[in-house]
């Protein structure tokens, strides 16, 4: 409340930038729509959906499937902002780079549980795995810091959500990548 009645308060550039936003959420909402309603006539026949088609609705779906389950905490941690080039950035995404993506996310696996093994977070594998995590972080941040990957990583251990999608396979794993990370990021202080 002491916002809106601050005499530094532009309440029309507040507007403007509340209808930007507003107006973006359409445009999303109207792509999803006009996929649903393909989706729909194709299921009954009436029309085929093409390969680019399909893809654009598997991204608008990992978008809100991501802004359902992490969207609130994110933009109260990261900001609206933020949020929105992470999303703008799957949902701009190519196919070839989707593909990318997926091959790196293998990589990364494979590598990470041969790395685990040696039991060094700072051997040569668990470097290599810490580069792959920073290659798939850029699929989704518009800009990389290593402050920000070492959060990430902390997070990975902090948050009981990540650390079980770490350690289902194996238990410390989400350890060994967060000190892996602080090693190669050099935030291991």
């Amino acid at each position: 409340m002491a916002l809106l009645t601050s005499p530094t308060f532009d309440r029309v550039q507040a507007l403007k930038e509340h209808r930007e936003k507003l107006l973006e959420k359409r445009a999303q909402l109207d792509l999803l729509l006009a996929n649903v309603e393909k989706t729909l006539a194709a299921c009954g026949g009436k029309t085929e959906m093409s390969d680019q088609e399909k893809f654009m609705g598997f991204k608008q779906q990992l978008v809100e499937e991501n802004e359902r389950k992490y969207g609130k905490e994110a933009r109260e941690k990261y900001g609206d902002e933020a949020v929105e080039r992470s999303n703008q950035k799957v949902l701009n995404m190519t196919g070839e780079q989707h593909e990318k993506l997926e091959s790196l996310s293998r990589e990364l696996s494979e590598v990470l549980h041969e790395a685990f093994k040696t039991g060094d977070p700072a051997g040569e594998l668990a470097q290599k795995a810490a580069d792959l995590h920073r290659q798939w972080l850029c699929f989704f941040w518009d800009e990389y810091s290593r402050e920000a990957h070492a959060g990430l990583a902390r997070m990975y251990v902090e948050d009981e959500r990540f650390r079980a999608h770490y350690d289902k396979d194996q238990p410390g794993m989400a350890a060994f990548l967060r000190d892996a990370i602080l090693v190669y990021t050099g935030q291991n202080n």
